[in-house]
């Protein structure tokens, strides 16, 4: 029997039918999401309700308030979670030996990143708003998602790092170069573009968030009162898209919730449409070097 005479297996036939309906039905279930929410939120997308703040003296309603209340709270996070992830994962895989703290720590990892949010809104609230006095405010709610996203970025790096070849480090080794100096002229760059995936796939987790923020961050839409209180902006409480969007259901306000779940999915989507762009483009620089 060759190759182009294979006969096929009913079992074979029903599988890969299986396979091709997942695959179809998750892209329809997705389309249908989308398009369920854009029909119902194009009506309150406006200049508007874009570039003004809900005030009931001036009877207008948007959401620019939450939109740069989620800005501090992704640039804070990130600027915080990213190089300790980071260190973390070039720690495990280049320095630490093989063995039972490093599976401990692995474990811990991914203990961490399976816990749900609320707990994670619940010891935010008790170890940075109460204990270390910060309230509700957007440096809690950041600190807090710091501790949610460092498991992705740990975990996704160090993927990203165990797929540079080890002839990479042996050559280097043998030409003499240090430990450090080969990490960060070699191993990085050439796991540059899965760490790039990693910061954007914790933004995406980050814009996403809500119930830890409803502990820690707060719920306040009001933007900085003037340009000297832009950086003390972060002691207010402020809250993000997904919060807005929960106050909009829970009062009623169907249309406006709709009109915030469809920038949310936009800002989803343009997240995940950066990650294929900046790894495509850093794969082949990388592969041109």
């Amino acid at each position: 029997m060759t190759l182009y005479k294979k006969k096929k297996r009913p079992l074979e036939s029903f599988l890969l039918g299986l396979i091709i309906f997942s695959g179809v039905f998750a892209a329809a279930l997705l389309a249908g999401i989308i398009v369920y929410v854009a029909v119902n939120g194009a009506g309150s997308i406006t200049p508007e309700f874009l570039t003004t703040v809900k005030s009931a003296m001036a009877g207008t309603y948007g959401i620019l308030g939450y939109l740069v209340n989620t800005l501090y709270i992704v640039v804070i996070t990130i600027v915080i979670a990213t190089p300790i992830g980071i260190g973390a994962a070039v720690y495990l895989n280049e320095y630490a030996k093989a063995g039972r703290a490093v599976r401990i720590i692995e474990l811990a990892a991914e203990t961490l990143s399976g816990i749900p949010s609320i707990i994670f809104g619940l010891f935010g609230m008790v170890f940075f708003g109460i204990t270390c006095k910060l309230g509700f405010s957007i440096i809690c709610g950041a600190l807090t998602l710091t501790l949610m996203v460092l498991p992705i970025i740990i975990r996704t790096t160090q993927e990203a790092l165990k797929t540079v070849p080890e002839s990479y480090r042996t050559g280097a080794l043998g030409m003499g170069a240090e430990k450090w100096h080969i990490i960060r002229t070699i191993i990085l760059p050439s796991a540059m573009p899965g760490i790039i995936t990693s910061v954007i796939l914790a933004i995406g987790r980050i814009v996403g968030e809500s119930a830890a923020l409803l502990f820690t961050a707060g719920s306040s839409y009001l933007l900085p009162k003037t340009a000297a209180s832009v950086l003390s902006h972060v002691m207010e409480s402020g809250g993000t898209l997904t919060i807005g969007l929960y106050l909009e259901m829970a009062e009623g306000n169907i249309k406006n919730a709709f009109g915030i779940a469809l920038v949310l999915i936009v800002l989803v989507l343009m997240i995940n449409a950066l990650t294929k762009i900046v790894s495509g483009c850093m794969s082949k620089k990388h592969n041109a070097d």
